[in-house]
């Protein structure tokens, strides 16, 4: 693979020539451990190692980017919370479900179809021991005091006040034991949004006997959290410690045995609220965002020394986000730092910002340290790339967008790029498609916060069109100059919807 810099101060954004083909078949002397890490709503340019104006330390991050791959140009499934988590564990882009733009919230129900394939049924069938310790945020099925009732009535889904039909004494249903965990410890939703409980297996851990007003600390915009019911055993201020708790025993005791094991480790930060341990207080110059990133880095950092103390040359650990950093342009005029690194947009947006995120893969058996690729991937891929660690064949109806990684993890020389295409998902339900080094935006504005449609010039382009080589920073709109390009672009996005899939069918393709 040709690898080639391209100046943009403070970061180093890569371009290369070169690709390969799914592979078939791998036959692994030894299935690895696989600890995937996802943080929320952090950004590609808050991990020093990746953006040396950064300013917050991430010593932990930087250890993993040294001793590991890291990928310059990866990118989430969706630029918000609920939809990617929905890719990574099916291999599917949320779109094909019933969720076609926004999140979820905290009493909807599973949002992942019965029955459906996920990245965790596929490894228990390869002997893993699983397990999902962190953010759901997937719906659950939550049981009714009354069947013949609503469980809620009232007001809305993001301030429920009228919850008393919901049984949190009762079984959940649709959670992580639903669709392949065999251990789970989960919170529902985000941080900042009602139910606040924690869920182990498939049972709320505390009663339920209060609720919470609205919370809003005055210094910080990011310290807040909605209205909501509460178990006896929540505090906002410790669930990042405890999930991290819960990881480190997870695999602490799964070492012990023989066969290998999956972790999934959705983590609750750096989303809103904002609330980091005294001991990470002032330890960034990122304000109080700045020192929750600190204190992620510090989780990961436990995560890494736990399996310093076992047998860690066979366990593949990847840490990503969910999405981009929800920094605000006066977050950046205020602390001097880039959240998303140079790309433009934010949490929510089709453009960079949103989706382009930190992708960190350490495995010391298979991967040279300090390695950088520019493949283009997605966070739908980790299903394809489970199914070639364990010899396994994805069916048609599995994996629909995922495609397998393991040729770029192990260094393969490539002939061609990893992924036909990647389509980018906004909040609002934005497509954008990106192919080799062009990227079609069907919309005038980001599709999300930043710049919505109404905010758009008048006299604006109807859609977008840039060179990712050129214009890593979308800076030039070419929509109207290169019609045919838009045209062959808009065909393939066409293509990818109406069909189902995006990646080689009926079979996984053969390595040559």
């Amino acid at each position: 693979m040709t690898i080639s810099k391209i100046a943009v101060p403070g970061f180093m954004l890569l371009t290369a020539a070169g690709g390969c083909q799914q592979i078939q078949k791998q036959t692994p002397s030894a299935s690895p451990n696989i600890i995937y890490i996802l943080a929320d709503d952090m950004g590609y340019g808050d991990v020093k190692a990746l953006n040396q104006a950064s300013k917050i330390p991430t010593p932990n991050l930087d250890r993993m980017v040294n001793e590991g791959l890291s990928f310059t140009d990866a990118h989430s499934n969706s630029a918000v919370c609920t939809p990617t988590r929905y890719g990574i564990l099916t291999g599917r882009y949320c779109f094909r479900s019933r969720m076609k733009s926004g999140v979820l919230v905290g009493h909807e129900p599973s949002l992942i179809e019965p029955g459906r394939p996920t990245v965790g049924t596929l490894l228990q069938k390869a002997g893993y021991q699983t397990a999902c310790i962190g953010k759901w945020h997937l719906g659950l099925d939550w049981a009714k005091k009354d069947p013949s009732q609503p469980l809620w009535h009232g007001g809305n889904l993001w301030d429920m006040e009228n919850t008393e039909n919901v049984d949190y004494a009762a079984t959940v249903n649709g959670g992580p034991a639903d669709h392949g965990f065999d251990y789970s410890f989960i919170i529902p939703a985000s941080l900042d949004i009602a139910p606040y409980v924690y869920v182990e297996n498939k049972q709320v851990t505390a009663p339920v006997s209060r609720k919470v007003p609205f919370f809003k600390d005055e210094k910080a915009r990011g310290v807040w959290y909605r209205k909501g019911d509460i178990a006896d055993d929540f505090d906002h201020t410790t669930v990042l410690q405890t999930l991290t708790e819960k990881a480190v025993h997870f695999i602490s005791e799964a070492s012990k045995k023989e066969q290998p094991f999956f972790l999934y480790f959705p983590m609750s930060a750096p989303h809103t609220p904002w609330f980091s341990a005294k001991e990470f207080q002032g330890k960034s110059q990122a304000g109080v965002y700045g020192d929750f990133v600190v204190m992620v880095d510090a989780m990961v950092g436990k995560i890494l020394a736990t399996m310093d103390k076992k047998t860690a040359d066979n366990t593949m650990i990847i840490f990503t986000s969910d999405n981009g950093s929800n920094w605000l342009p006066q977050d950046i005029e205020q602390f001097n730092h880039r959240a998303n690194g140079p790309y433009i947009g934010m949490k929510s947006d089709v453009w960079e910002g949103g989706h382009r995120v930190p992708f960190i893969v350490r495995w010391p058996k298979s991967i040279k340290g300090a390695s950088r690729s520019n493949e283009v991937i997605c966070t739908t891929d980790l299903m394809a790339t489970c199914a070639a660690l364990t010899n396994q064949r994805l069916a048609n109806d599995a994996g629909e967008d995922s495609y397998n990684l393991l040729p770029v993890l192990q260094g393969k020389k490539l002939n061609q790029p990893l992924r036909e295409a990647t389509v980018h998902h906004s909040v609002n339900g934005t497509f954008a498609i990106r192919k080799g080094e062009w990227k079609y935006i069907a919309a005038k504005g980001s599709g999300g916060w930043s710049l919505p449609e109404n905010k758009v010039a008048p006299d604006a382009p109807e859609g977008q069109l840039y060179n990712m080589t050129d214009d890593p920073t979308e800076q030039h709109n070419l929509y109207n100059q290169m019609p045919e390009k838009v045209a062959e672009l808009k065909a393939l996005l066409k293509k990818y919807r109406s069909q189902g899939y995006s990646r080689p069918m009926p079979e996984l393709r053969e390595e040559k």
